[in-house]
């Protein structure tokens, strides 16, 4: 596919549009089924597709790509043409932070500079142990479930939160693990609702919503200020080996992976608070709020989605099931999986990304075009509105025949090679790459290998109506009855 930044934009074909209503264009349906309506787009009109949908005046017009090539150009190759600068963005950033996720420029650069040593591949498998804790402690729960039924996206969601929220703060868990989960779902639907409507109130104005959203946001800030200063205060500065960011290129470094993360004194947090360099200096505390924050919305509902899907997709197809539970039992025996075992588990490792394939927790990403930017046969105008989606990249029929079927096999190695780059990227790509791809990858192998040893599943639900929030969410639960393996 040709690219690259368009000198000469007149030349370009003219980007085509999908019909909506008169003066409303698609809105309703974006709001009744934006990933629906993304799928129509491209199958109706290719790779690139102009989207309208708001009255004059209001009205938004959403450039959507939907090419591997195209997604590459956006995240990769021509990132800096494509910016976080979009209305949904700074909602994220006004409600949860400036931290990775939502910053940008020279806060991003120094921020990714101070938090990658906390991420190298070392230290992150030494996360494996807390996980495979909290996974024991939530699968033991089951068998008192009524008729053997869990709701498998309540219990990930519980699962992957108390799990990133004991390597964050330790000892802290129960706190902080109880506040998101009363506070992270009220200020994530005030997100979306601001996020994608065309006018918004300011946030000051003493309304119901608006007040609702700042109770949980003082509460979930209150907790978080707390804890770090606590930190802090008990001299976090000087808890244990290896915690200073480095000055120049990351790389892993066994001394500074010889602390066992997630031990005394050395949850993530603690980490984060220490990390510090010559020319970055270190985050201060609301500069530290913000990565926590970032961290607990990505770090459990991209997770908790993955895991939740794979259960789902393994309880409709007995077959896969079998097999991936044949590797566990033949790999570990009873003993509890570390993060060596990732590689020893390559077909459950494969079910977990063609789940992520029909399930991205990101279905859809945002951003604003900064310049004319030639993407195939046509140009993305500066100032537009850039959608790419992954929920329609990861279903594009050139690269994957009979895209709506399960089928684990696509992930051979050999398969994946023969495919684009940009055909699957659940975590994003680029610079911009998510930084918790290994914890997410790690934590699902070791969560579902210990759930599928216990548990075999059977589908009580059989279609899960989805759309897009901040992450994938489902409508309704995903309940499967849960049968203790014999031996």
């Amino acid at each position: 596919m040709a690219g690259g930044t368009d000198a000469g934009a007149g030349a370009a074909a003219e980007v085509p549009g999908l019909v909506g209503v008169p003066l409303l264009g698609s809105l309703f349906d974006l709001k009744s089924d934006s990933l629906g309506t993304y799928l129509r787009a491209q199958h109706r009109h290719g790779d690139l597709v102009r989207v309208t949908a708001g009255p004059p005046g209001m009205r938004a017009e959403l450039y959507c790509v939907f090419s591997p090539e195209g997604a590459q150009q956006v995240l990769a190759s021509e990132a800096a043409n494509f910016r976080k600068d979009n209305a949904f963005y700074q909602e994220v950033r006004d409600s949860f932070g400036n931290g990775l996720l939502t910053s940008q420029d020279e806060d991003y650069l120094r921020q990714r500079r101070l938090v990658q040593p906390l991420f190298t591949r070392r230290r992150v498998d030494g996360y494996a142990g807390a996980v495979a804790a909290e996974t024991a402690s939530v699968i033991a729960a089951w068998d008192k479930a009524p008729d053997g039924v869990v709701d498998v996206s309540d219990e990930m969601t519980h699962l992957a939160l108390r799990a990133v929220a004991r390597i964050l703060f330790g000892t802290d868990v129960e706190a902080t693990a109880e506040a998101v989960a009363r506070c992270f779902p009220v200020i994530t639907d005030y997100v979306l609702r601001r996020g994608y409507s065309p006018a918004n109130i300011p946030r000051h104005w003493p309304t119901p919503g608006n007040r609702r959203a700042a109770a949980a946001m003082d509460e979930l800030y209150g907790v978080c200020d707390k804890i770090i200063a606590e930190r802090r205060g008990a001299g976090a500065h000087t808890a244990g080996r290896g915690t200073a960011a480095q000055d120049g290129p990351v790389q892993d470094d066994p001394a500074q992976d010889s602390a066992v993360p997630g031990g005394a004194g050395e949850d993530l947090l603690t980490l984060l608070a220490a990390a510090r360099s010559s020319d970055d200096g270190e985050f201060d505390a609301s500069e530290l709020r913000d990565q926590v924050l970032i961290f607990l919305l990505a770090g459990h509902e991209t997770t908790a989605t993955s895991l939740c899907f794979a259960l789902h997709l393994l309880a409709r197809h007995p077959e896969e099931q079998d097999r991936a539970r044949e590797e566990i039992s033949r790999v570990l025996g009873d003993r509890t999986p570390e993060a060596a075992d990732m590689d020893r588990l390559p077909y459950l490792t494969r079910v977990l990304k063609e789940a992520m394939r029909l399930y991205p927790a990101a279905p859809v990403i945002g951003r604003k075009a900064v310049a004319d930017t030639r993407i195939g046969e046509h140009t993305v105008p500066a100032g537009a509105d850039v959608i790419l989606a992954p929920w329609v990249t990861h279903r594009h029929p050139a690269h994957w025949p009979d895209p709506d079927r399960f089928d684990p096999e696509r992930f051979t190695p050999e398969a994946e090679a023969a495919r684009p780059r940009y055909a699957w990227f659940p975590f994003g790509g680029g610079p911009r790459a998510c930084i918790g791809q290994h914890f997410s990858m790690l934590e699902s192998v070791v969560a579902l290998a210990m759930i599928l040893r216990a548990y075999e599943f059977e589908a009580v639900d059989t279609e899960i109506p989805v759309g897009a929030g901040i992450t994938l969410r489902t409508d309704g639960p995903v309940r499967c009855r849960a049968r203790r393996v014999d031996g």
